[in-house]
Order: structure tokens, then sequence, then C-alpha cells
């Protein structure tokens, strides 16, 4: 039987940081299925190995670990396979990563206040593109607009963004 909210802990926290694991797997294993296999193996082990991680601590670096070992244990199941980066590389660029996420961090939280203080309508445009991951057309068809006139607010709203994103960082 499992602990309810052991469960519910659990499911929050690796969806809090699933995106970020995913993308980390992502940069250290170039091909989309190879890193769907192992991002899979991987929670099944975060999972297992859930009762031994501290509360209040880092979930997304601990997450982070295991699926860098399962990286490690991918690669030398594939031994026999061409690899193009040593293991060295691999921690390198995983160390690399580690250092540049409180940054990264901080980012997403100011493109969320600087999301906040677009006009309504154009946050769902910014929505329904970047977080349902609708085309172009189909953004265009929900939101009434031509697909030109789509693509140049998105192309002025990514603008407007990322200068209010630099700004808020140079700021602080």
């Amino acid at each position: 039987m499992v602990d309810q909210d052991k469960a519910e802990s659990f499911v929050y926290l690796l969806a809090r940081h699933e995106r970020q694991v995913a993308a980390y797997v992502l940069t250290l294993v170039p091909q989309r299925a190879d890193a769907d296999d192992i991002l899979q193996e991987a929670k099944v082990v975060m999972w297992r190995h859930f009762a031994e991680f501290t509360p209040g601590t880092n979930f997304g670096a601990w997450a982070r670990k295991i699926a860098f070992n399962q990286i490690l244990t991918f690669r030398k199941k594939r031994k026999r396979d061409h690899l193009h980066f040593s293991e060295e590389f691999l921690h390198a660029v995983a160390d690399e990563i580690e250092s540049s996420l409180p940054s990264l961090d901080e980012r997403q939280q100011r493109l969320g206040d600087c999301l906040a203080k677009l006009q309504t309508d154009h946050q769902e445009i910014v929505r329904l593109r970047y977080d349902e991951g609708l085309g172009i057309e189909e953004v265009a068809g929900r939101s009434g607009r031509t697909v030109g006139a789509v693509y140049r607010l998105l192309s002025r709203l990514r603008a407007q963004l990322h200068q209010c994103v630099g700004r808020t960082v140079e700021a602080s």
C-alpha cells in the first residue's frame, strides 16, 4: 500500500520540476527517443528512492542527479555503439548546467512576471502557442486573427518579453 501523502508529494514535486529535468536530459542525450527512455527510467528510480529524498531540500537537483546516473547507465548498456562524448565531457556539461540553473530559475521567474504585465488577449496568444504547443494556424483560428497577424504579434511579444526580462534581471 502506497502512502497517499508520499504519493501526492512525489507527484507535486515531479510535476513542478519535470520540464527542467527533461531539458537537462535532452541537453546531454541528443537522440529524443533515447532521452525519453532515460527520463522514464529516471522517474521510476526517483519513485523507488523517494523515501531517501529529504523534504525541504532541492528536489530538482536530486532529480537531475538521478537522471544523470541513468544517462551513465544507458551509455554503459550501449557501449558497443560509437559514443561521441566522453564521460568526462558529460560531467563537465552537467556541472555547467548545474551552475547555470540559479540564473535560469531567476530568468524564468522574471518571465512569469513580465507575462503577467501583458494584455489578457496577448497572454492567451502566448499560452496557446507555448503552453499548449499549438501551431500558428491553430492559434490564429482560436484567436480570430490571421496567420500573418499572429506571426507579427508573437514576434513583437517575444521582443517585449525579452526586453522586460533583461531589464528586470539587470535591475536586481
